[in-house]
């Protein structure tokens, strides 16, 4: 590492010479960092404060302790890497659920395109049993919010897994329980007003979609499997809107 003293706010400072060198290539994945005794004289900076940014590294998902041996660079995509962007969009999201309606369309629009350009047919296919479950449960005599809403998770699940992307399936995730609440609601709204047949028709339209690698389908269609209340709390799709 390249290593320049610093002069005040310390420990963000540090972090910003680690993105540096890792921008820079010169810090690779695997890579081990010097100790904090080293790290610590060569930035000028006491033992605690280079803690700390270690600390702050690893707890992002940047860093990784292995004692006894060192301090290393983590090797690709790791789960905390996702909590500052997860609380990051929580705390200033406000009360936009337009926004959140955005970025949901955005996510699950280029997820169906990375599952149509990386999945075999027979994982496509493999769809057709979360989506069987959906259907047993909207076609019961009392369809259930929490079984229905359960099924609608597994189905969405189980096509992010077909990205075959560890990154775009983890964000897919981080963006469905962002909108955890909104599409809970959206299936309570469409039960009570029993339109359960229509909520699994939604589903398997997007399953024809990716069966047929339909691109242009995920466009064109996706808006129409989105059910949102409008100002009367009626349910209606958002191509609708």
């Amino acid at each position: 590492m390249e290593i320049q003293k610093i002069q005040n706010n310390a420990v963000q400072q540090i972090i910003d010479a680690f993105t540096q060198q890792l921008v820079q290539g010169k810090l690779r994945p695997g890579d081990q960092i010097p100790t904090e005794v080293e790290l610590s004289e060569k930035f000028g900076v006491a033992r605690n404060t280079t803690r700390e940014a270690i600390k702050t590294l690893v707890a992002m998902g940047v860093l990784e302790i292995r004692r006894p041996v060192g301090t290393f660079v983590c090797r690709g995509f790791t789960e905390p890497m996702l909590s500052p962007l997860l609380y990051g969009v929580i705390l200033g999201r406000g009360d936009s659920y337009d926004e959140l309606l955005d970025l949901r369309e955005i996510m699950e629009t280029g997820t169906m395109l990375t599952v149509i350009r990386n999945a075999s047919d027979e994982e496509i296919a493999s769809l057709s049993a979360p989506l069987e479950a959906l259907r047993e449960a909207c076609r019961r005599d009392l369809p259930s919010v929490e079984e229905v809403f359960g099924r609608d998770d597994d189905f969405h699940e189980a096509v992010m897994a077909l990205a075959h992307n560890r990154v775009v399936e983890r964000i897919a995730s981080t963006v469905r329980l962002m909108t955890h609440d909104m599409r809970h609601e959206s299936v309570e709204l469409m039960l009570h007003a029993g339109r359960a047949e229509e909520l699994y028709e939604a589903h398997e339209k997007l399953y024809r979609i990716l069966s047929r690698r339909d691109v242009d389908g995920v466009y064109r269609e996706i808006r129409s499997t989105y059910f949102v209340p409008d100002k009367d709390n009626r349910v209606i799709s958002l191509s609708e809107r």
